[in-house]
């Protein structure tokens, strides 16, 4: 490839970039948004494009594309290439060139939009995910998805008062009985490295990976599900966080409770787009 042919397609990356990491931009196919955004983000690393907030929703925006490439049938193996191609591009081309200030000036434009967001719910196959900004004084959800044991709510993410909500299950068991412990069951990529999407996306028992909840206590009514009165919130360690985004958007993981008599109830949830929400978060309240 000549050197002309190689500014060439630099300037072919950097325009199409300019277009396809802006939100909404539909027309793309999830694929080529993915790699345009970890392009954008490569590019960002190397020459410090953007504020940390506008970082936080370009990464949020990333997350969201790879979780819509994924669903919509591309391999994961292929976006991993793609995303050392966007990085490979990224080194090939100047912070000082104009083409890239215009895709700085088109993303601050865009995801200024963003910033101003209170709250946003990124969509799943079965379950969506929805994310909360909005500060408040009472202990609330920033993060949330839903499921149901029996008769039973159950509630799982980001939760708590202030700017550090804590990755928490809430749960108001019907009748006496309460559990003694809980944990988070999802696919051990040392045993299992490629995504589990046959059954119900929750991998064999033989091949899982457990994370116990560190603590328990009473739920503070505004976390509870509507109707309920009482429940219990658990506290995971945030090293969890880390082992549910490693998941496919398509894979299922689960809490259990553990019961003194032998028996466990179990809510499975969608992984979906947990890491897109987390990043949405990271943001910061409004």
């Amino acid at each position: 490839m000549t050197i002309g042919q190689t500014a060439s397609k630099t300037k072919a990356v950097l325009l199409a970039a300019a277009a396809l990491c802006l939100p909404g931009a539909a027309w793309a196919g999830p694929a080529e948004t993915y790699y345009e955004r970890a392009f954008v983000i490569a590019a960002d690393a190397r020459c410090d494009l953007f504020a940390p907030r506008i970082d936080a929703a370009l990464n949020a925006a990333t997350a969201q594309a790879r979780g819509a490439a994924l669903r919509s049938g591309a391999a994961e193996a292929d976006l991993a290439a793609a995303a050392a191609r966007a990085r490979a591009r990224a080194r090939g081309v100047s912070c000082t060139d104009p083409q890239l200030a215009i895709v700085r000036t088109r993303v601050d434009g865009a995801f200024s939009g963003w910033l101003r967001t209170p709250r946003m719910v990124f969509p799943g196959a079965r379950q969506p995910w929805t994310a909360n900004r909005v500060r408040s004084t009472d202990a609330n959800w920033r993060l949330q998805q839903m499921s149901v044991v029996g008769a039973s709510p159950v509630a799982f993410g980001y939760a708590g008062k202030g700017d550090a909500p804590g990755l928490t299950a809430v749960v108001s068991f019907v009748g006496r009985s309460r559990p003694y412990a809980a944990r988070i069951v999802l696919r051990d990529p040392v045993r299992v490295p490629r995504p589990w999407l046959a059954g119900d996306g929750l991998v064999p028992v033989s091949a899982r990976a457990s994370l116990w909840a560190t603590g328990v206590s009473a739920a503070d009514p505004t976390l509870l599900a509507e109707g309920r009165r009482t429940g219990e919130a658990w506290r995971f360690p945030a090293s969890a966080a880390a082992a549910l985004e490693r998941l496919d958007p398509r894979e299922t993981f689960a809490v259990e409770f553990h019961f003194r008599d032998g028996s466990v109830a179990t809510a499975s949830f969608e992984a979906g787009d947990f890491a897109a929400g987390r990043a949405f978060l990271a943001m910061g309240t409004l």
